[in-house]
């Protein structure tokens, strides 16, 4: 496994140590998927530790809320460009590391795509159109055997959600308000699906989107 970070070396880094610990391989790349010549890097050093793709996840995102008033052209950029054209570009270039076999793209969204809350305009158009993509990818990549599908989570317990200040707020309490299951999700939830999408048991599963966020709506 590559695990691709921006800008948290100590956070990839904590990754990588938890799959070695358990008996996996895995290191940690570094670049920006929104930069063709970083995502280029990424796959010259993937192929020398692999020497083949099979499963690819796009779960690179930034997010900020704003109210409409205060959403400015280079916020629009910058989450359009790590939200929609990262995952684009990352699945462009796999193309020519999958094998003859074919292969399983994830890509992450979020539950905002189809039941956005206010304050999130660009957000959610990125994952509205990220969603998009994934349709249109599992049509044009079927033929090869690679399947694309998206996740959508709901709130979920991660460094993300923790920097941006939601653990613990009114906001985090209006999430678990409106989720049946009566809890803010945690990172293992979406792993078990994501694994589920990228191993032979979905081998049916095309342009699907699985929404995993405890019934909130």
């Amino acid at each position: 496994m590559v695990v691709n970070y921006s800008s948290s070396k100590e956070g990839a880094d904590n990754a990588v140590n938890e799959i070695v610990g358990k008996g996996g391989k895995a290191i940690a790349g570094q670049g920006s998927v929104a930069k063709v010549a970083d995502v280029q890097r990424l796959f010259a050093e993937t192929r020398k530790a692999y020497g083949k793709l099979d499963i690819l996840v796009n779960n690179a995102a930034v997010y900020q809320f704003d109210a409409l008033e205060t959403v400015t052209e280079a916020e629009f950029h910058r989450e359009f460009d790590t939200n929609v054209l990262g995952p684009i570009l990352v699945t462009q270039k796999a193309l020519k590391h999958f094998n003859g076999e074919g292969g399983s793209v994830i890509n992450v969204s979020s539950v905002v795509s189809d039941n956005p809350p206010p304050n999130a305009v660009v957000y959610a158009a990125t994952k509205g159109a990220l969603d998009v993509v994934t349709k249109v990818l599992a049509k044009e990549l079927g033929a090869r055997n690679i399947r694309v599908n998206t996740i959508a989570p709901g709130g979920v317990d991660t460094e993300g959600s923790r920097t941006l200040g939601m653990i613990g707020s009114d906001f985090e309490k209006q999430l678990v308000s409106n989720t049946p299951l009566g809890r803010i999700g945690q990172p293992q939830d979406i792993a078990r699906v994501a694994v589920f999408l990228a191993s032979s048991e979905s081998g049916w599963g095309n342009g699907e989107r699985i929404s995993v966020a405890g019934g909130w709506s």
